[in-house]
């Protein structure tokens, strides 16, 4: 129980997927399929996030958002099971999220009352592969932690978080929720259904990363549901070829990316990320060709202009055309790189710098 008067300040930041993205859903399949490798994410956290202030209601879900291009909505809904799961399923719902986790948490804990939540501020982009529904999420576990004092620990937040995001359309996987841990690089390990997090990824030096939002889209359902054919088990050439790059190809890249990390090499952190994409585009490519071909991402890490100023890039999150990322060799080329890609292709940017500098 809690009282209404007080208010908490809450940010959950985006994320990035450096290195093994979809390799957490795959990972996953362990529990049918013990032949499937491990999955293995480097991800970390981005300075963009969600702000907002919550309190407690006793009897409803006041919800009020505001976008990154500073659009408001609000909703009021009674903590009624059948509205809340309506709203969680409805795929044009933007308040599903939210709705998805209160089910989640009443279900463990019934008690529990509504929540008064005001995103006053938003500024991550969203279906841009920065994890912005996973932060909606962990945003929402986090409220109903504080105000009502379940006594959750970060990984406990991001499983409610996860729970709810599976009761809506959108079928994420568990490393989206990284997010909950804040803006440093963390690699997560996924067997079957268990989930270990090092939170202690070395960096030798500072890696000056680009996120390039590249105002286009992309259909990460219909992403998922086509690399998703390969599994359990593999059937053909192709879904052979998926098993294989999100196995064994991802964990020789996260070997090379983790000791380049470690060296603070952000030349070497560059070339595991060309391979990566070029890795990607093999195996990836043909099992999704209407959704992952992505003609503007190709087109932006190809930019013969940008170049100097970058060691490698890739694309982000379920890839298509979505974000890319760049590392850069300097702080200065890190700016210099945005200049060029603000003005060759009116995109947005946003510079992450991993490490101390």
């Amino acid at each position: 129980s809690t009282t209404t008067s007080v208010v908490i300040d809450l940010f959950v930041p985006g994320r990035v997927c450096l290195f093994g993205e979809h390799s957490d859903w795959a990972g996953g399949f362990r529990k049918d399929n013990l032949d499937i490798p491990q999955g293995l994410c480097l991800i970390s956290g981005t300075n963009q996030g969600i702000f907002a202030r919550a309190s407690a209601h006793p009897s409803k879900l006041i919800l009020k958002s505001t976008s990154d291009n500073g659009k408001q909505e609000s909703i009021t809904l009674p903590l009624e099971h059948d509205e809340l799961m309506a709203e969680a399923t409805c795929a044009t719902s933007m308040w599903s999220y939210i709705c998805g986790v209160a089910l989640e948490i009443r279900k463990k804990y019934p008690n529990v009352g509504g929540l008064i939540l005001d995103n006053y501020k938003t500024t991550l982009p969203v279906k841009k592969g920065l994890s912005s529904s996973a932060a909606i999420c962990v945003l929402a576990s986090r409220a109903f932690n504080m105000l009502y004092s379940l006594n959750l620990n970060t990984r406990d937040e991001m499983e409610f978080a996860y729970l709810g995001e599976i009761l809506t359309p959108s079928k994420c996987g568990r490393m989206d929720q990284g997010c909950a841990f804040g803006s440093k690089p963390v690699l997560m390990k996924f067997d079957g259904d268990i989930l270990d997090v090092d939170k202690k990824v070395e960096i030798g030096g500072p890696i000056y990363l680009i996120i390039v939002d590249l105002h286009a889209s992309k259909s990460t359902p219909h992403i998922l549901s086509d690399l998703r054919r390969a599994y359990p088990k593999a059937t053909c050439d192709i879904t052979r070829g998926v098993q294989h790059l999100l196995g064994e190809v991802n964990h020789d890249i996260m070997e090379e990316a983790l000791q380049a990390l470690r060296e603070g090499s952000g030349e070497k952190v560059g070339s595991c990320m060309i391979r990566a994409q070029a890795e990607f585009d093999k195996y990836a490519m043909p099992a999704s060709p209407d959704h992952l071909t992505s003609p503007v991402l190709h087109k932006v890490l190809n930019c013969e202009k940008l170049k100097p100023f970058v060691h490698g890039g890739k694309g982000v999150g379920s890839q298509g055309d979505g974000s890319a990322q760049f590392v850069a060799k300097t702080k200065q080329d890190q700016m210099e790189a945005i200049r060029v890609i603000e003005i060759e292709f009116g995109m947005t940017c946003l510079p992450l710098t991993l490490g101390k500098v």
